[in-house]
């Protein structure tokens, strides 16, 4: 199954959505290379950034969750495929 390299960008300013984004996280965490969580406490809101090596059927899956959840929103940036 041929993969992708991507990192999905997360902005969240309803930290009611924290638990649900960590859970997604540890669903998906089989295909995670790294992530880093940034809270900009001046502005309300945590920056989180999601590196990933998978289908990409499956980071779609995951960004698109995690872009529902309410407060939240993710947008994704793929690698060049080699």
């Amino acid at each position: 199954m041929d993969t992708r390299v991507a990192v999905i960008a997360i902005l969240v300013r309803d930290s009611d959505s924290a638990v649900s984004i960590n859970a997604l996280l540890h669903e998906y965490g089989g295909y995670i290379i790294g992530r880093m969580g940034v809270p900009y406490r001046s502005k309300g809101i945590s920056i989180i950034n999601v590196a990933m090596d998978a289908p990409q059927d499956v980071i779609n899956s995951l960004a698109g969750a995690i872009g529902r959840l309410p407060g939240v929103n993710a947008k994704t940036v793929y690698a060049p495929s080699a």
